[in-house]
């Protein structure tokens, strides 16, 4: 009966978000439908939604949002992130590295007026080699891939908090790395094959130049990941750093930063990580996360099976946060202490490439508005790369599952 009152709150967050309402009203309601359903008591659903909106998990993935809006907003000022395409075009006179690179260097940061940004770059580096819905496609998959690993997006964040200490932000953005290749392998294979490699530019300056303008354009990405892998800083630690040093190296004076402090401010993606983060307190409230490792083990397919189908049609379906907050700790518990890296890992996976073809992602409306193609085009055009790349991520799971993590 309880697995039968979660399944009844996951479709209402299926049910909102078909009648495309917006993410937060889908969490909205579906808080609503787990208090009426396990008729939890008034002062234990309260206590939930206190924890939920000031609990340690909340107000840190709430400062990295901030912090990361914050240095996006300093880098557009001084068109660091259109400048990286520049200097690509420099070094490499590669069409396929320009539509590849330039994009995922871009992405790096989470803001999805990003894609934008990434359009005209892979039109120009593309050309009339491939189709506009091609193209829209390449735009957005590519922008994407940092999304996959790197614990400045929210969503990632959010989910290493989920599993208690067991995945820690530098052994999943080290072991994606591998996931990274795969990423580019499958852009390549099932797209940019198609492009011939030179862009046919006349550099005017040095190599040295290029790379010079490179490094000046894309340093405090580069930074602020470095500084959370080798130090194991936490990401707002990280960033706000970068944000200091920023201040000097490219000059900004006070008038300059005042306006980002607003600017960096997203109420609509801060109301959502409030209320995904309460909504999971009370689904813990609940208690029924502690039955359900038993169930999953009972059926007739394999546990991360299981799993790997929740995350990714849920993820189409309700979204990444969604669903990583009302099936991560479930996924976390099934393991029993166990290694849960590879798990972890192949869960992240297929709620990327999820999102990559799923019609409540913001970016994708975004980019078939660019591209002026119906969102339909779009995604049809990005499901060969779907499951290029999720056969890729059920083999490195069974890789990781061999060497013990």
């Amino acid at each position: 009966m309880e697995l039968v009152k979660l399944l009844a709150v996951f479709c209402i967050i299926i049910l909102v978000m078909w009648l495309k309402r917006p993410l937060m009203a889908a969490i909205v309601a579906a808080c609503v439908g787990t208090v009426v359903l396990y008729q939890l008591p008034l002062d234990v659903a309260w206590g939930a939604l206190v924890k939920g909106a000031t609990g340690n998990t909340t107000i840190q993935a709430i400062a990295v949002l901030y912090c990361i809006t914050f240095l996006q907003r300093m880098m557009e000022k001084r068109k660091n992130l259109s400048n990286c395409q520049v200097a690509l075009n420099g070094i490499f006179n590669n069409r396929r590295i320009n539509a590849s690179v330039a994009p995922f260097l871009l992405g790096c940061l989470p803001a999805a007026s990003t894609v934008l940004i990434c359009g005209p770059i892979v039109r120009e580096s593309v050309g009339d080699y491939l189709s506009t819905e091609e193209k829209a496609a390449v735009t957005s998959f590519f922008r994407h891939v940092s999304e996959s690993f790197l614990p400045t997006y929210t969503g990632i964040f959010i989910a290493i908090g989920l599993t208690n200490g067991a995945v820690t932000a530098s052994s999943f953005v080290l072991g994606m790395l591998p996931m990274v290749a795969a990423l580019f392998l499958t852009g390549y294979l099932v797209y940019l094959r198609k492009i011939p490699k030179d862009t046919g530019m006349v550099s005017d300056q040095s190599k040295g130049y290029y790379w010079k303008l490179l490094l000046q354009s894309a340093w405090a990405i580069a930074l602020a990941i470095f500084l959370i892998l080798a130090f194991k800083l936490p990401v707002v630690a990280a960033v706000l750093i970068c944000i200091g040093i920023n201040v000097f190296v490219n000059h900004f004076t006070w008038e300059e930063i005042v306006p980002f402090f607003s600017a960096a401010f997203e109420p609509r993606l801060i109301a959502n990580t409030f209320s995904v983060m309460i909504f999971k307190e009370l689904l813990a409230a609940t208690g029924v996360i502690e039955t359900l490792p038993g169930f999953f083990t009972s059926l007739p397919i394999p546990t991360f099976l299981v799993f790997a189908l929740i995350f990714f049609f849920g993820s189409i379906v309700a979204g990444s946060q969604a669903i990583i907050v009302l099936c991560m700790p479930m996924a976390m518990a099934s393991l029993a202490g166990g290694p849960a890296l590879s798990l972890f890992i192949l869960l992240m996976s297929m709620n990327y490439v999820a999102m990559q073809i799923s019609p409540i992602h913001i970016c994708l409306t975004l980019c078939a508005e660019d591209y002026k193609i119906p969102l339909s085009s779009l995604v049809a055009k990005s499901v060969p790369m779907v499951v290029v790349f999720t056969v890729l991520s059920f083999i490195y799971y069974a890789v990781l599952r061999v060497v013990g993590l």
